[in-house]
């Protein structure tokens, strides 16, 4: 599947069951882990473990095998790993403390001042 399919997919997924503050940032010049995070939140423990099943769920059913899962047990943070779309849910909090799209804006930013 190619890669804006996937990450449309993952949205359509997320969106399905009412995520919360859904982001998607590229980082395709940032990493060679991946080209895009998706970012959302989810009400509860509950709610950030549908969401995520839902995007693995949806991804196998188009022919995608996620590379790897983490956190599904906690439900506060889950990472699903599509290779080219990396996919984190979060509990509210857990996205305040770590704030993934400030981490990766500023890491934008130090290598615009590198060139």
């Amino acid at each position: 599947m190619q890669t804006e399919a996937l990450k449309e997919l993952a949205i359509e997924a997320l969106e399905d069951l009412k995520a919360v503050e859904l982001k998607v940032l590229d980082v395709h010049d940032m990493t060679s882990i991946t080209d895009w995070m998706v970012i959302a939140s989810g009400t509860s423990g509950r709610h950030v473990k549908s969401l995520a099943d839902n995007v693995v769920t949806r991804a196998k059913a188009a022919g995608v095998r996620p590379l790897g899962i983490e956190g599904e047990r906690q439900g506060e943070w889950v990472l699903v790993d599509l290779g080219s779309v990396v996919v984190h849910v979060m509990q509210p909090r857990v996205r305040d403390f770590y704030n993934l799209e400030k981490l990766w804006s500023s890491v934008e930013s130090a290598r615009a001042g590198e060139a």
